[in-house]
C-alpha cells in the first residue's frame, strides 16, 4: 500500500493527500475540474479549497479519470450527492479485486437515502470498504495540528491496514468495528451543526449550545440504533467528537450555513454563494425521511429540516423546541 489515489480535491481530500505523503506514500490527488487541477499542479497550492497550504512535489495533482496500476488504496472524498456519478466515471479503471476503498464522505444521498458505503458497493460491487471519520477539519490537519480519527471496518485486518497507513505523530487513527455507526455519525452531525450555527446566528449563548450538543447526540444515537448501529459509537470520536468540532469551529461549513440562516439569509442564496458543499443541507432532508420511515423522534433535526426546506422562521423553531412536552432526560 505504498501508492494511493485520492478522488476529490477539496480541502479534506487535499489534507489526506498531505498525511499520506508524510507517511511516504506515493499519492495522486484527482480533481473533477481539469483546468483547476492543472493550476494546482503548477502552483502547488489549492487556494479555492485549502488556502495557505503548499503541496509537496511528491503529491501528483491530476484531473484524469482513471486509476493507475499499483494504487492499492483508493480514498473517496466526494460530496455524497455527486458520489454515485463520480464512481460510475471511475469504475472502468478500478480493479476492485486488488484495492481497498476508504470513504471519507460525510453525508447521505437525498434521493436514495443511501450512505456512501452503500453507494460505493452498488456501483463497484462487494469491495472492501473502510469508513474514515472524526473531528478533522482539513485546515488543521494540513497544518499538522494534533488530530484523532476513526477507521471503521467489519474486517479488522483491513481496518488495521488503513490505521497503519495513515497514523503519524500528529494524526492518530483508532480502529472501530462499527462502520455503520461511524458513517452515520459523520452524516448526522452535519445536521446538528447547522442548528449550532443557527444558535450563533440568533445571538444565543453557551447554555443554548451545550443543550444543543447534549440533546443532539441523543438524537444521533436514536437514529443510529434504529438503523443497526452501536449506541456507543455516537459517544465516540465519530459522534460527539465530530459534533463538538463542527458546532464550535470557525472552519465548519455547516455551522457557517446555520449562522447565516439565523441572521435571516435565504438558504438558496447561501448555498449558491459557497465554494464548497455543506453536506448538512441535503442530509437534513434525508434524515427527515429516515426518521419518518423508522418512526424515530428527532425534534432538533426536524426543526432544522423545517427551517432549511420549509422556510420556517429560525426563532419560531427554537420556541417550538423549548415548548415541547416535558419528559425525563433518560427517556429514550
Amino acid at each position: 500500500m505504498d501508492r494511493a489515489l485520492v478522488i476529490g480535491g477539496g480541502g479534506w481530500g487535499t489534507a489526506l493527500a498531505l498525511v499520506l505523503n508524510e507517511r511516504g506514500v506515493h499519492v495522486r490527488l484527482a480533481m473533477h475540474d481539469e483546468a483547476y487541477a492543472k493550476e494546482v499542479a503548477s502552483t502547488r497550492r489549492n487556494p479555492r479549497y485549502l488556502p495557505g497550504v503548499e503541496l509537496p512535489d511528491r503529491v501528483v495533482v491530476t484531473g484524469a479519470v482513471g486509476a493507475e496500476p499499483g494504487e492499492g488504496v483508493v480514498f473517496s472524498v466526494v460530496p455524497s450527492q455527486y458520489l454515485r456519478a463520480t464512481l460510475e466515471r471511475w469504475k472502468p479503471s478500478l480493479d476492485t479485486q486488488r484495492r481497498v476503498f476508504v470513504t471519507a464522505t460525510k453525508g447521505i444521498e437525498q434521493e436514495s437515502l443511501e450512505r456512501p458505503t452503500e453507494i460505493m458497493r452498488a456501483v463497484l460491487g462487494d469491495v472492501p470498504v473502510v469508513v474514515l471519520s472524526g473531528p478533522s477539519h482539513a485546515e488543521e490537519v494540513a497544518r499538522r495540528m494534533p488530530t484523532t480519527v476513526v477507521a471503521a471496518s467489519v474486517d479488522r485486518g483491513v481496518g488495521l491496514r488503513i490505521q497503519d497507513l495513515l497514523n503519524t505523530e500528529r494524526f492518530r487513527v483508532y480502529t472501530n468495528s462499527d462502520p455503520l455507526g461511524v458513517e452515520l455519525g459523520g452524516a448526522l452531525k452535519n445536521v446538528i451543526s447547522i442548528a449550532g450555527g443557527i444558535v450563533d446566528g440568533l445571538g444565543f449563548g453557551d447554555n443554548t449550545k451545550a443543550a444543543l450538543l447534549t440533546r443532539g447526540v441523543v438524537e444521533m444515537a436514536r437514529l443510529g440504533v434504529a438503523l443497526g448501529a452501536q449506541r456507543e459509537t455516537m459517544f465516540g470520536l465519530a459522534g460527539i467528537g465530530d459534533l463538538i468540532t463542527s458546532c464550535i469551529s470557525p472552519h465548519g461549513r455547516n455551522r457557517a450555513v446555520g449562522i447565516r440562516v439565523g441572521r435571516g439569509e435565504r438558504v438558496a442564496d447561501i448555498v449558491a454563494s459557497m465554494k464548497q458543499v455543506a453536506e448538512g443541507v441535503r442530509t437534513a432532508a434525508a434524515v427527515h425521511a429516515l426518521a419518518a420511515r423508522g418512526k424515530v423522534e428527532m425534534p432538533i433535526c426536524e426543526q432544522v429540516y423545517a427551517v432549511l426546506h420549509q422556510d420556517k422562521d429560525p426563532s419560531r423553531a427554537v420556541r417550538d423546541l423549548m415548548s415541547r412536552q416535558l419528559k425525563d432526560e433518560q427517556e429514550w
